[in-house]
């Protein structure tokens, strides 16, 4: 999307403020200090090493984590629906679990064994179509490979559709053909305003399509576009052990 393009585009996701935002766990320091803005509207990608509070990052942010500081989101309007996209799914892959009866235990209030509703039948369709499972609907979930039930943790974040959107690490057990669908999902929430919060590793990914990038481990050691902030030095000091203190950050 170009500079005009992204102009053109009324955001109706929330600007997320972190202000000196920290977070003990018993004696262990996770976050320290923290503070960095997220744009309305924006895809906003978090990077940093394992261990360097990321995951802690975005469940305050759900409410999930107490901590201390000052955490707002400033909706356009009365707020909306936040969706969350997890890494993973755990379950026991023995469980005779469709697709749609995964979909209609996480998108509907009527229990699953009783099958989809129509009041969400068609939205469920419409998403498993974006992610290219339609065709596997009736595929038990412990059937299917890593990447296919990415898929289908990616369109269970498409409904109710979000105004913010939290995504953990969603492309990492995508093969190539499941990476286009994420990009043309991430294209296609930036053209409706939504507001993107996107934990990655894949370096490449998050410079070709993030608008900005805030490296973190226990604190903000940058924080600016990607292609300004993910510069050799930065990231050797992003993965060190010890990070060093504010100062190499970008505003």
């Amino acid at each position: 999307m170009t500079a005009v393009e992204r102009l053109s585009v009324t955001a109706c996701g929330p600007g997320v403020e972190f202000d000196q935002v920290s977070l003990t766990l018993g004696r262990t320091p996770i976050l320290d200090h923290v503070s960095f803005s997220i744009r309305p509207g924006s895809v906003h990608a978090l990077v940093g090493p394992n261990g360097g509070g990321k995951s802690s990052l975005i469940k305050t942010l759900l409410g999930q984590m107490p901590h201390q500081g000052r955490l707002c989101l400033n909706w356009p309007g009365e707020p909306g629906l936040i969706g969350y996209v997890p890494q993973a799914l755990e379950f026991d892959r023995g469980l005779p679990m469709t697709v749609d009866d995964f979909m209609a235990a996480m998108c509907q209030r009527r229990p699953a064994f009783m099958g989809l509703s129509r009041k969400v039948a068609p939205a469920i369709g419409e998403a498993l179509e974006r992610v290219g499972m339609q065709d596997k609907r009736k595929r038990r979930m412990g059937a299917l490979s890593g990447g296919e039930r990415q898929r289908v943790l990616l369109a269970q974040g498409l409904i109710p559709a979000p105004q913010l959107l939290v995504l953990d690490e969603p492309m990492s057990a995508l093969d190539e053909a499941g990476a286009q669908v994420f990009e043309r999902l991430l294209k296609d929430w930036r053209q409706a305003g939504v507001t993107v919060v996107w934990i990655e590793h894949d370096l490449a990914a998050v410079k070709r399509l993030a608008e900005r990038v805030t490296g973190l481990n226990r604190q903000v050691l940058f924080d600016g576009p990607p292609e300004q902030t993910l510069s050799p030095e930065r990231l050797l000091t992003l993965f060190s052990t010890h990070p060093k203190a504010h100062g190499s950050a970008l505003s």
